[in-house]
This record gives structure tokens, C-alpha cells and sequence, in this order.
């Protein structure tokens, strides 16, 4: 299976995002996935919202990476990666009625197929994954189901969490 895969430096600045989101959105129209395709408006948001965990809560410059796996007839796998400088593991919140934090790793668990972290050299590596191919993920209408491997808590160096039916 062939892979592309494309980087983009991100500075510590909040502004930094918009950028992301800009360069992100013309990296997927180049990979075949159209603007205005519910896929790509689901992957603009996780990397929107996996950049901004990255520059607010470290305060360093992330890498954004974005790999797309060929399965040919428009399938396969869009990954999309996060490094920064932090070695904590990243927390899921659970906001609460009108909080306007904490929905970030919420919403990409209830958008992305599968997503998890691990450690990549002295910090850590975020990533998300969504097959193309698929339907996109409704977030009012199915509430996600998070399986952490094993079916327990997991411990670093590093989890996957995914969504699929059936699973609690």
C-alpha cells in the first residue's frame, strides 16, 4: 500500500491554528478529497482541534502530519498526527452544559475511526484516524463508544481508542 505523507511546522501561537486549518484543507483537496466532502470538513476539524490541544496546553511549537493511505476507488485511511514537546498524556475532559473548554479530545473521539497517543522523542504524538470511505460520524445523533485496548484503563507509554459499533 503506498502512503503520502506531508508535514507542516506549527508555531506556539493560538494563531497558529488557522494556519494549520488553511494548509491542511489544500493538502486534502491535493489528495483527491474535495472541499466541501463531509470527510474533509471532519478532518479539518481534528486537526483544528488537535493543534490548538497541542500550542494551549505546551505552550511549544508541533508538527502537523498528515498521511494518506491508498486503497484505491477513493478508500483507505487518512492519519493525521500531532507531535509537541510535552511527555504527558493527553487528558480527556468531559465538559459540562455551557463550558466553552475541555470538548476537544471529546469531539475527536466521537469523529475519528480510531485515534490514541505514544511517546516520539521527548514528547508525545497525538494521532487520529479516519477511513475514507466511510460514512461521517454524526456526533448529536451517536454518542461515541470508547474500547481502551485490553478493556482497561491504559497505562503509557501509549493507548488506542477506537470507535465502533457494537463496542461499549
Amino acid at each position: 500500500m503506498q502512503v503520502l505523507q506531508v508535514q507542516l511546522e506549527v508555531g506556539p501561537d493560538p494563531a497558529e491554528v488557522g494556519r494549520a486549518r488553511r494548509w491542511a484543507r489544500s493538502r486534502l483537496v491535493g489528495s483527491g478529497i474535495g472541499d466541501d466532502e463531509p470527510l474533509a470538513e471532519t478532518l479539518i476539524l481534528l486537526i483544528s482541534e488537535l493543534v490548538t490541544n497541542a500550542v494551549v496546553h505546551t505552550g511549544c511549537p508541533a508538527v502537523l502530519r498528515m498521511l494518506f493511505g491508498g486503497g484505491g476507488g477513493g478508500s483507505g485511511t487518512v492519519r493525521v498526527e500531532v507531535a509537541d514537546a510535552s511527555d504527558r498524556p493527553p487528558l480527556q475532559r468531559h465538559a459540562e452544559g455551557e463550558d466553552t473548554n475541555g470538548r476537544g479530545l471529546e469531539l475527536v473521539d466521537g469523529l475519528a475511526d480510531r485515534w490514541g497517543w505514544q511517546p516520539e522523542g521527548a514528547g508525545k504524538q497525538i494521532w487520529c484516524e479516519v477511513d475514507r470511505g466511510a460514512p461521517a460520524a454524526v456526533v448529536q445523533d451517536a454518542p461515541p463508544r470508547v474500547v481502551v485496548q485490553g478493556g482497561e484503563v491504559c497505562e503509557p507509554p501509549s493507548c488506542v481508542f477506537t470507535n465502533a459499533p457494537g463496542l461499549a
